[in-house]
């Protein structure tokens, strides 16, 4: 397993402790200033980090359910059993790092999605966080993806290659777990709210 190393997201007014065998999507192409999007090298999994508009109309224990069905819809994970979503757990505000949010949720599911709009279909599994931060009109999402199965049709097929080399290589490869991705969840820290405008 590579060693976590905290990494300032947004320009330094948030960071949170990633694992280290990190590609930042934005070096390849571009992203929504919004956004920070991490993929592994080796796996399909992704990280994003996204500032969402404030949904005050929604509940707090609704909210990371509306989101998750917000994402859905983005995949194009419609239909009958594109998306299955568990219920949403408060995450106690003790544990969290970023003190500024008015409560935190977490939430998994799965979808089948394709990428690139492409025919064939993966089966993800999502695991999403949720920081509500009203007074800065703000939602902090922060969701892993993480494929349970890929079509042999899809383009992720020729990413997610599982040879396996020695020593450092080898622990690049690993893929990232449910704990990596809490880790992160608990650790992202606010130190500049000008980030909010």
């Amino acid at each position: 397993m590579t060693a976590p190393r905290l990494r300032p997201l947004f320009g330094g007014a948030l960071s949170a402790v990633l694992p280290s065998n990190i590609t930042d999507i934005s070096e390849l192409r571009e992203i929504p200033d919004n956004q920070e999007v991490f993929a592994h090298p080796h796996t399909d999994q992704s990280l994003i980090v996204e500032l969402l508009e404030y949904q005050g109309q929604v509940a707090d224990q609704d909210a990371a359910r509306f989101h998750f069905e917000d994402i859905a819809g983005s995949n194009k994970a419609q239909g009958p059993g594109a998306f299955v979503v568990g219920n949403a757990e408060a995450i106690a505000k003790g544990s969290v790092s970023l003190l500024e949010c008015s409560s935190a949720w977490m939430l998994r599911g799965t979808q089948s999605v394709s990428k690139f709009n492409e025919e064939a279909r993966n089966t993800v599994s999502i695991h999403l966080g949720l920081f509500r931060l009203p007074q800065f009109s703000t939602d902090i999402l922060m969701t892993f993806n993480d494929p349970l199965s890929i079509s042999p049709d899809s383009s992720s097929s020729m990413t997610s290659d599982s040879s396996s080399r020695g020593g450092a290589e080898e622990a690049r490869r690993e893929p990232w777990t449910e704990e990596d991705f809490q880790r992160a969840l608990l650790t992202l820290t606010l130190h500049n709210p000008g980030l909010f405008g």
